[in-house]
């Protein structure tokens, strides 16, 4: 299915949708998520806002997955194909909490905190448009502009954890572009 070609109507329903979504997960897993420890902290604190690393909770799931949005059989049955699972993706960035599958990684906490600041820069709602917009317009979850954004300073971390930028000032800058 052509993606492009879903009305306005329909984008911004599935945006409020994945908003609600969003929403509704981070209230559900923020009174089991633990603050991040001084370990974990340790080499995020030069690349993120301490407001941020501050706020942020993290839940490691044991023995479940972060189950689809209910949207998503209606979504398959309008012919929107190769839809994210949440079931299958390491962790998920609910505004402010992190939830995963995996043992969380000085890597996997990096990409997950860049979500976390670009819902600090943006509304809930907003981010919710960009990611629905965004994967309209690439077809696929690899080709959304947050997630991009989030892997790429993820690929620099990777690289060298000793060369620090400044998170808050990247996604600033994405946003000003209109990249996202």
């Amino acid at each position: 299915m052509d993606l492009s070609n879903l009305p306005e109507s329909l984008v911004v329903q599935l945006s409020k949708a994945v908003e609600d979504y969003i929403l509704h997960n981070r209230e559900k897993y923020f009174a089991r998520g633990t603050p991040l420890t001084s370990q974990q902290l340790a080499p995020l604190e030069p690349f993120f806002p301490a407001d941020d690393l501050q706020r942020v909770r993290t839940v490691f799931l044991e023995g479940t997955r972060i189950q689809d949005p209910p949207f998503y059989s209606m979504a398959r049955i309008m012919g929107i194909k190769n839809l994210p699972s949440f079931s299958d993706v390491a962790a998920v960035t609910f505004v402010d909490v992190i939830v995963s599958h995996e043992a969380f990684t000085p890597e996997l906490l990096f990409h997950e905190m860049v979500h976390v600041v670009q819902y600090s820069q943006m509304s809930t709602t907003k981010f919710a448009s960009f990611y629905v917009n965004g994967f309209i317009r690439g077809g696929s979850y690899d080709e959304i502009p947050l997630e991009k954004n989030a892997y790429e300073l993820e690929s620099r971390f990777r690289a060298n954890c000793q060369q620090t930028f400044s998170v808050a000032d990247e996604v600033k800058a994405w946003k000003d572009a209109g990249k996202f």
